[in-house]
């Protein structure tokens, strides 16, 4: 019997949640908990500093929610997978999540071992879904939008480079990154930052590379 353990985020806004799953979690001699976040935001960078094997995710937080936290994780950290549990069943997020990459959506009200069976399963690359779950994954699929044929105009209007910037950082490259693949200096690739947040009107990178995402064939086109 092997003793290596699978290694867990938790990402909950709710403290008193983190700290009831790290109990019943670690109580596993299989599973240990390694970080945990109380938003999306807050785990792409654990993810990204802890390269978990499995990352349990709430839906609802603020600062960023886990949808958009599961999107970035999936695209840019393949080897976390992502397990959704949450208290919220709606057939939108069901669908999302799943779209976007997670594998496996589950409900608070999970017992703990079968929470745990689903995560060596999730670890193992299977997909795990709660009971009713699956129906609501698949049904909204004929609904789903299709991918948008031009730019909005926010993003029409940034400049050749700043949409080549805005490419790499819907990648998940880092200043350093954009900088050596684009041959400029990290204080230009800085000043594009700014200048792409502020006609975007987004706070952060993280928020940037979520909304890019949603247009990244027609950017690279246009470029």
């Amino acid at each position: 019997m092997t003793d290596v353990k699978i290694r867990l985020l938790l990402v909950d806004d709710q403290r008193i949640i983190r700290q009831g799953l790290r109990s019943l979690l670690e109580a596993k001699p299989d599973l240990e908990v390694v970080g945990e976040a109380e938003n999306g935001q807050q785990a792409v960078a654990m993810v990204e500093a802890l390269h978990p094997d499995v990352v349990l995710m709430d839906v609802r937080m603020p600062v960023m929610d886990g949808v958009a936290a599961t999107r970035i994780i999936c695209q840019n950290f393949s080897d976390s997978k992502v397990l959704v549990l949450t208290t919220f069943d709606d057939d939108e997020y069901v669908s999302k999540a799943m779209r976007l990459g997670a594998r496996g959506y589950l409900l608070k009200d999970t017992h703990s071992d079968d929470l745990a069976a689903a995560i060596r399963a999730v670890h193992k690359g299977y997909t795990q879904m709660g009971p009713g779950l699956l129906e609501k994954a698949i049904t909204p699929a004929v609904s789903v939008q299709t991918m948008p044929t031009h730019l909005p105009p926010e993003l029409a209007g940034l400049t050749a480079r700043e949409r080549e910037v805005l490419c790499l950082i819907a990648t998940g490259a880092n200043n350093r990154e954009i900088a050596q693949a684009l041959y400029l200096s990290e204080r230009t690739v800085k000043n594009h930052i700014t200048s792409i947040l502020s006609q975007l009107n987004l706070r952060d990178r993280t928020q940037a590379a979520v909304f890019a995402n949603a247009f990244l064939p027609l950017l690279r086109q246009e470029n």
